[in-house]
């Protein structure tokens, strides 16, 4: 409903806005004097707005449901039970911000003199690119919306504000034609360079083609279960393209707003990771959990401190760690730093009831120690890494009650968001060849490409970032060991991962290529919940990643499939074309009944595995 509203306020704001410009050069002003606008700065503002609403997306959307309902991590250190209930939503990036500059750009252009709109039909690539994989944000939440009849009231009479909601089969076969042209207008020859207005590619028309076929593969990726033939189709087209594929760093689709964004600002209140990905993570030693998660509290000091407070350490803690003869810390067995400072929390809502898991659960009474007359608490499991919503953060490193005062504060880079990247390229046509697509690599080449990109991109983020520990952990006095507990990559470790049974495709290759799908958007939250769904992975009983029961008071709880959508009402301009795309989608509105989310499913996950199921092959 709040979305209506929207896009008619956006039509009828730019045909007013269109006739106050007409009628005030026509009374004050000499048409001689005026200038057109430099489309470049159009286009500027069309690429900006592909993110925004970062703070409430993240708040509500991913901490609140995607992560949750995911298993990235709890809403907190763990679940309660009613986190399958929808409250407070952030929604998705609005393409209703976009698509009025974006028509006005191909408006302008188309009327311009054909020699010189041959020139810019990169700029008119850019806006389709940007408008289509805007809006993907948006159909994967609520399904059907309006776009092929948006912001049409400036071009036509009388002026269109009742524009039809499109279903989802409509959108993808709709993008897929804009994609495919935008292909052309994106290679074409001697194209107008956007320059520095360009933030994402500074102008390179090429790479942004190369993201087009990225988004082209993402549509396929929604329809393995609906229209697999389909699929493969365009995974063939993309693997086959003259203007290739995503496969480089320099490539990635990396937002980055200027020097003075730094994300959402406020904190975001992220929870604890789940159990079962951080395990799996850091017992293969994935160096991707030391940028998706933080370390906990307990350094060789901390660990030390408990030992003179006669305190017991967390079960998990205490496992690594070995004891001198007199009783005291000596040093770190198993995998040792960093890995051993990354626990997940459960997140079924019944092991909070449960004794055998206080040590996560019960964290501020058993996790609290005074000596000297000093009483700390510290975390013993690992909360997912807010620097990657924000920069802005000052940090304290956790040293014995009464100890040193260690911080991290001030020179806050720019925040860098992943919108694409070459590792989701791979990782989607390592899929594709499992499921049978004639593209010219092999399934574990790409997977193997796909990895090694993943955590590459991770790395850069958290160097760019400033995450705490990435070059040190200052708590440790000796260099060595300073050194040894970072949290940067480091050699050797991308090849000794890919040599683990974890990363061979020669068995459970599909369950193992929609893993790493879901460990590489666990930094890009909305293909999390879309890969989830899709795929059945993490699977239930799985030996690799297992998808945990979500079990409160004894019985199973039903998580959602959609986000709740309101009800239309006849108040609202648009009312007809509201209420035809609920019915036509089948879904009950105003309701945030879980079983309801479920059962009643957006178009392109009608034919999807369920919740920990596997995937269809």
């Amino acid at each position: 409903m709040k979305e209506t509203y929207k896009i008619v306020l956006i039509l009828l704001a730019v045909f007013i806005a269109g006739c106050d410009k007409e009628d005030f050069a026509e009374l004050n002003s000499d048409p001689s004097t005026l200038a057109e606008p430099d489309l470049r700065y159009s286009a500027a503002k069309v690429i900006n707005d592909m993110y925004t609403n970062d703070y409430v997306i993240w708040f509500y959307t991913n901490f609140d449901y995607v992560y949750p309902w995911s298993q990235i991590t709890g809403t907190g250190i763990g679940n309660p039970e009613t986190f399958v209930e929808m409250a407070a939503q952030g929604g998705s990036q609005n393409v209703y911000n976009i698509i009025p500059n974006a028509k006005d750009i191909r408006a302008k252009i188309e009327a311009l003199p054909e020699d010189e709109k041959a020139t810019m039909q990169g700029i008119v690539g850019v806006t389709y690119v940007a408008q289509v994989a805007t809006a993907l944000t948006q159909t994967d939440y609520t399904g059907s919306m309006v776009y092929t009849e948006a912001g049409l009231a400036p071009y036509t009479s009388p002026p269109l504000i009742t524009p039809v909601y499109d279903q989802q089969e409509l959108l993808f076969d709709t993008w897929l034609e804009e994609l495919d042209q935008a292909l052309v207008d994106l290679t074409a020859a001697d194209q107008f360079s956007l320059g520095t207005q360009d933030i994402i590619y500074g102008g390179d028309y090429g790479k942004w083609a190369k993201f087009c076929n990225l988004l082209k593969l993402r549509i396929a990726a929604r329809l393995v279960n609906a229209n697999r033939s389909k699929a493969l189709s365009i995974a063939e087209e993309v693997a086959s393209s003259p203007a290739g594929y995503m496969n480089a760093l320099d490539e990635d689709f990396i937002y980055t707003r200027g020097v003075e964004y730094r994300g959402t600002g406020n904190g975001t209140q992220p929870g604890t990771g789940g159990l079962n990905l951080i395990d799996f993570l850091r017992d293969n030693k994935d160096p991707r959990v030391r940028f998706l998660f933080d370390k906990n509290d307990f350094n060789a000091e901390v660990v030390q401190a408990f030992i003179d407070a006669g305190t017991p350490l967390p079960s998990y803690v205490e496992q690594y760690v070995v004891l001198d003869g007199s009783g005291n810390f000596e040093s770190w067995s198993g995998p040792g730093e960093p890995w051993i400072r990354y626990h997940g929390a459960p997140v079924s809502p019944d092991k909070q009831q449960d004794g055998a898991y206080d040590d996560y659960f019960k964290q501020a009474s058993q996790n609290r120690i005074t000596l000297d007359g000093v009483e700390k608490t510290y975390s013993s499991t690992s909360s997912f890494a807010e620097k990657n919503t924000r920069t802005s953060i000052d940090y304290t490193y956790p040293t014995k009650p009464g100890g040193r005062l260690i911080q991290k504060n001030g020179n806050h880079p720019p925040l860098e968001v992943i919108l694409g990247s070459s590792a989701e390229t791979n990782l989607y046509l390592a899929e594709f060849k499992l499921l049978g697509a004639n593209v010219p690599g092999s399934a574990q080449a790409y997977f193997n490409q796909g990895v090694e990109l993943s955590i590459r991109r991770m790395d850069a983020l958290a160097k760019n970032t400033g995450t705490y520990y990435y070059e040190s952990d200052p708590v440790y006095m000796d260099e060595t060991m300073a050194e040894l507990a970072s949290t940067k990559l480091k050699d050797g470790e991308i090849a000794d991962l890919l040599a683990l049974p974890d990363y061979d495709l020669s068995t459970d290759g599909l369950e193992k290529v929609y893993i790493q799908q879901y460990v590489n958007f666990a930094i890009t939250p909305h293909d999390t919940y879309t890969t989830v769904r899709r795929s059945g992975v993490p699977m239930v009983g799985s030996s690799v990643l297992a998808w945990e029961p979500i079990v409160a008071a004894g019985a199973p709880l039903t998580i959602p499939r959609r986000f709740e959508i309101g009800t239309p009402t006849e108040d609202n301009v648009n009312f007809a074309n509201a209420k035809k795309s609920v019915e036509e989608q089948g879904f009950t509105t105003g309701t945030n009944d879980p079983s309801i989310l479920n059962s009643q499913r957006i178009w392109f996950d009608v034919n999807n595995p369920n919740y920990g199921e596997g995937p269809k092959n």
